[in-house]
């Protein structure tokens, strides 16, 4: 049994796929080549709304926003310890300072009461002024986005949705984008909606958001909003406005994520359907299946449970040939580089969680004989 079964997906998904593949190979532009302009309006009309800006990885599509806007020395990004290491990594790369805030302890995702606390504190010590809040759909749902833009517009913060692993969700019909000031994904592999090798994006409401994002993915090169009024007869790459990145998606991955957007609609409720399964099937075996927000659909990124024997429960889960994984067992304020940056009021619900979730195997392809074998073991676990 596979944790993510991502040959399944391959499996209904290879002649298209070959197809795409054998394109790019004949026309050769490996490199920020057609496919990736197309895919970019594909992911656009995908939400509905907004543009779309690929990138190499999920990381640099979350920090592209904070090159944008100018967030640097001296300012404070919020984010959850609950996550992976990507979210509060970006932001001293900028030279800020990330605060970290609690979570709700059923969604897992950030607090919006915590949220207001922390930013209150920031803004009393006076040492950092308070810039932007990074929300994590964690696990495939939507963070309280309205609680949350609230918040941002009392505060004059930037909104980033960091949904690498919840592309795709929505709350009361809505992507998380029609709160954020930007949504960001991640194509890593094993995302919902993931690639064959790495690959991000972020989405904005904002064109000159875009361009300078444009910008700073390429090596900070001149812009079309640059440009305006000056005279220069050579390839625009080559007048770098800014200090930038090297941060393409290759022209390869653009074209296998065509296709693979092509289903992701599909393979969302097939998520669903199994996450209802496994509800059914374990909430009476288990310390709390997963809740989601009120008017929320996740795309189930993972299926977490809690338990109070989550690492004996993991052990004997592996014995019956059945994987796991627990996210995330030392939250990043526990982490030795990360152990200084600022917690006000701490974080115990952070620190409590970490010590009981597991993910079991979810995919949109997992039968119901795997999902049977799954729920009985869960079930029959007496540690």
């Amino acid at each position: 049994m596979n944790f993510i079964d991502l040959a399944a997906q391959q499996r209904r998904l290879k002649p298209q796929i070959d197809a795409a593949i054998a394109r790019v190979l004949a026309h050769g532009a490996y490199v920020m080549g057609p496919e990736v302009a197309a895919f970019e309006k594909d992911l656009g009309d995908f939400m509905g709304f907004g543009r779309a800006l690929s990138c190499a990885n999920g990381t640099d599509a979350l920090v592209l926003p904070l090159q944008a806007w100018d967030i640097g020395p001296g300012d404070a990004v919020f984010c959850p310890s609950f996550t992976f290491a990507a979210t509060p990594e970006i932001v001293p790369w900028v030279g800020a300072t990330p605060v970290f805030v609690d979570i709700l302890p059923d969604t897992f995702n950030i607090d919006p009461a915590a949220l207001e606390v922390a930013i209150a504190t920031v803004r009393a010590k006076g040492k950092f002024t308070p810039k932007g809040v990074i929300a994590v759909d964690l696990f495939g749902q939507p963070a309280d986005y309205p609680a949350i833009r609230a918040i941002c517009d009392r505060e004059g913060l930037k909104l980033i949705a960091d949904s690498a692993q919840g592309f795709g969700c929505t709350l009361d019909g809505k992507h998380p984008l029609h709160w954020a000031d930007a949504a960001t994904t991640s194509f890593f592999p094993a995302k919902p909606l993931g690639c064959y090798g790495d690959g991000g994006a972020v989405l904005t409401k904002s064109d000159a958001d875009w361009d300078r994002m444009d910008s700073f993915r390429v090596h900070g090169k001149a812009v079309k909003t640059d440009l305006e009024g000056q005279t220069f007869d050579h390839d625009p790459k080559y007048m770098n406005m800014r200090i930038g990145r090297n941060s393409r998606l290759d022209t390869l991955q653009a074209a296998i994520l065509i296709e693979k957007l092509k289903v992701f609609a599909d393979e969302i409720a097939a998520r669903n359907r199994v996450a209802d399964r496994y509800a059914d099937g374990l909430k009476n075996h288990v310390l709390a299946v997963p809740k989601v927000i009120e008017g929320g659909v996740s795309t189930w990124a993972q299926y977490t449970i809690e338990h109070e024997s989550r690492d004996s429960l993991m052990v004997h889960l592996r014995q019956q040939g059945i994987p796991s994984a627990a996210y995330y067992p030392i939250p990043m304020h526990k982490q030795g580089p990360y152990a200084g940056f600022p917690q006000p009021n701490g974080l115990p619900v952070t620190e409590a969680k970490a010590k009981t979730v597991i993910s079991l195997p979810m995919h949109p392809y997992l039968s119901e004989d795997d999902q049977d074998r799954v729920i009985a073991a869960v079930a029959g676990f007496n540690g």
